[in-house]
């Protein structure tokens, strides 16, 4: 262990303002699904609804995410997050607003809300190399990753709290205001913008971006790790109800969580000295995956399964977002990563999906299997992908193309 990545990270001018004002950007993405969906049942009485109305919100995020990334690549982020900040706290008003014989417009309204969302996630990710440096640039993906799982917690909590105490529409208006205030103070940490002159770098295509050698396998790896993990969820839902004690889906998915709490932390103090293959951390997202099928015999078999397959997660994930970082021109950082929102959502939508006809045609613990098989392809498709403590092995030009690899 070593803990002077987190020292140096903390020590960094500028850090714990960022960070902070980024996760309370997120919270309110996080918090407004819930109860836009209550306020789509209540209105429609159908969860069918409900779900088309979600649907079109991920449709919007999904298109819009790498358009908005691209813009902040180009023109900066401070005015991106502020015009879409704005936009998307307007458009949720719009949504809470809505009166209830209104409500077959609900999914143009999300779709367009979805479309506002605002770059947050791809923003930071795309900042943390141009503020910190060495060890303290590993150590700030791990901590972002881990501080993702937390938030992931608390911020679907927080929706359905608001909807339980109160009511969808407060639920909503509350993701509003809170999206007006903390977008826009995040908005305002952001780094200046890259300079843009004849010696800058030709922005790259989106061909040329994701048609890389080493970009497109982890972007898709990504995706099928979003799949998997959506398909788990829907398992653990399923579990619970097999054994009749629906509360036990909601220890499930702390456990899980507070195991990728654990394993970020942990490895946000490993020596930046050694390096680390992406690849291998795939791997163990693949064997926690399948400690699983084994341990379907008992709630609390499983629960000590989940929690030591947790630990994989976010050490996994907040190696590939350094990887992806690092593998990609200044100029089109923002974009890479909106691009892996987009992976996520697609896999999110496939995952959930695939989960509930395996659950129905072979039984809850296969959707742990299919979810190692997944992890076993993404393991493949990022053996090839140049370890963190390598020299640079990508191209990071407007060269480095599949088809020009030899």
């Amino acid at each position: 262990m070593d803990l002077g990545g987190y020292r140096e990270l903390w020590r960094t001018h500028g850090v714990t303002a960022l960070l902070l004002s980024s996760l309370l950007a997120r919270l309110p993405v996080l918090a407004t699904m819930v109860p836009v969906a209550f306020l789509a049942k209540d209105a429609s009485g159908s969860f069918r609804w409900a779900g088309v109305v979600a649907g079109a919100y991920s449709i919007g995020m999904a298109i819009a995410g790498p358009l908005w990334s691209r813009a902040a690549d180009r023109r900066g982020a401070r005015g991106v997050l502020l015009i879409t900040g704005l936009s998307w706290s307007v458009a949720l008003f719009a949504i809470a607003l809505l009166p209830a014989g209104l409500y077959r417009l609900l999914p143009v309204l999300t779709i367009i809300a979805g479309a506002l969302v605002p770059p947050v996630m791809q923003t930071l990710r795309a900042a943390w190399p141009r503020v910190v440096h060495g060890p303290a640039l590993r150590t700030a993906y791990a901590v972002d990753a881990t501080a993702q799982e937390l938030l992931f917690m608390v911020g679907p909590m927080l929706g359905a709290t608001a909807v339980s105490v109160a009511s969808p529409r407060l639920g909503v208006l509350l993701a509003a205001a809170m999206s007006a205030l903390f977008i826009w103070w995040y908005a305002l940490r952001q780094p200046g913008p890259l300079p843009h002159d004849d010696h800058a770098a030709v922005p790259l295509t989106a061909r040329q971006l994701l048609w890389h050698r080493h970009r497109l396998p982890l972007i898709l790896a990504f995706g099928l790790w979003i799949m998997s993990f959506n398909g788990i969820s829907l398992a653990i839902v399923a579990f619970a109800d097999d054994h009749g004690q629906r509360l036990i889906a909601g220890i499930f998915e702390a456990v899980w969580a507070f195991g990728s709490l654990v394993g970020g932390a942990v490895a946000g103090a490993l020596p930046g000295r050694r390096t680390s293959y992406l690849w291998r951390r795939a791997a163990l997202v693949g064997a926690g995956m399948l400690l699983c099928v084994f341990a379907t015999w008992s709630p609390v078999s499983l629960g000590i399964a989940l929690t030591v397959s947790g630990l994989t997660l976010a050490p996994a994930i907040g190696a590939l977002y350094e990887r992806l970082g690092a593998l990609t021109p200044d100029v089109a950082r923002t974009e890479v990563f909106g691009w892996m929102g987009s992976a996520a959502m697609g896999g999110a939508a496939i995952g959930s999906a695939v989960a509930g006809a395996v659950i129905e045609g072979f039984g809850v613990r296969y959707v742990w299997l299919l979810a190692a098989v997944l992890s076993a392809i993404s393991t493949v498709l990022l053996l090839r992908v140049p370890p963190e403590a390598a020299p640079a092995e990508a191209d990071l030009s407007t060269g480095g193309l599949l088809g020009e690899t030899a």
